[in-house]
């Protein structure tokens, strides 16, 4: 994988605030919300100026039961072409499950049918894209019953069968902790960090006993700790901010990238 460094996901909010932000190295964007012949002037200049811009998509529902839609990958790979970008993602999870879209992305059973299905799908992406393809895991508020597999030796085994790669979300590990009771240091040891593409962070809050991802809040400490946990097992080829609502200043921003810098060159 290329070396990316510290990133911030481009939004349309920030679109003036990242190009004058210290210390950005690389971008992101919501795939669903870019048309590949359309692109912002703000963000091809960045994509111009040589500073990778990686489309991440929220809606391929790669594990739903259902046949896969191509369209929304079609998409994605148009969209991949037009920003250059060497590597384009998605998320271990469904969102549509007969004629229904959640809105939300929904947990896999851990089980090896539900594997099977996320197997094929992958592929067939992948055989559209025609660039490395990574999934993320999720923040879940839920778990499937009769697990076969923990959530690392599920991932393990899709990039063994796919060659996928892996975002780590080091805020979905440390959310799923708070409400789930999951371990997320045994998730460190026991995911192929070697298929590593890079990593996600963001900040959160609990409302009633509920600690919700809601990347509208500062990065809370225990997640820079976990990120210095998955540091001190690999160097990550790039660390990614996630901020979607309520955004701070760009002082406060800037602090923020800083101290994500600060956990990962020591």
């Amino acid at each position: 994988m290329p070396r990316f460094g510290v990133g911030i996901g481009w939004r349309p909010e920030l679109d003036l605030t990242v190009p004058r932000l210290p210390g950005v190295d690389w971008v992101e964007v919501v795939a669903e919300n870019l048309q590949p012949g359309a692109l912002p002037a703000t963000l091809t200049a960045l994509r111009d100026r040589g500073m990778p811009v990686l489309p991440h998509a929220v809606s391929l529902s790669l594990g739903g039961a259902e046949e896969l839609d191509t369209r929304r990958v079609e998409h994605l790979a148009e969209l991949t072409e037009a920003l250059g970008a060497p590597v384009a993602s998605d998320h271990v999870c469904f969102v549509r499950a007969g004629g229904l879209d959640a809105g939300h992305l929904i947990p896999l059973p851990r089980t090896r049918e539900a594997l099977d299905v996320l197997v094929d799908n992958v592929k067939l992406a992948q055989s559209i894209l025609g660039v490395p393809f990574a999934l993320e895991n999720i923040a879940a508020l839920l778990e499937w019953p009769d697990p076969e597999l923990s959530e690392a030796r599920f991932l393990a085994e899709l990039t063994d069968r796919t060659g996928c790669l892996l975002i780590v979300d080091v805020a979905n590990l440390y959310a799923n902790a708070r409400n789930l009771g999951s371990d997320p240091v045994s998730f460190l040891d026991e995911i192929p960090l070697d298929r590593l593409a890079y990593v996600h962070v963001a900040g959160g809050e609990e409302h009633h006993g509920i600690y919700h991802d809601t990347h509208a809040h500062a990065v809370p400490p225990p997640v820079l700790d976990l990120l210095g946990e998955l540091r001190s097992r690999v160097d990550p080829p790039g660390v990614l901010l996630e901020r979607d609502d309520a955004y701070p200043t760009d002082a406060e921003l800037a602090a923020e990238l800083a101290a994500i810098r600060a956990v990962i060159e020591p």
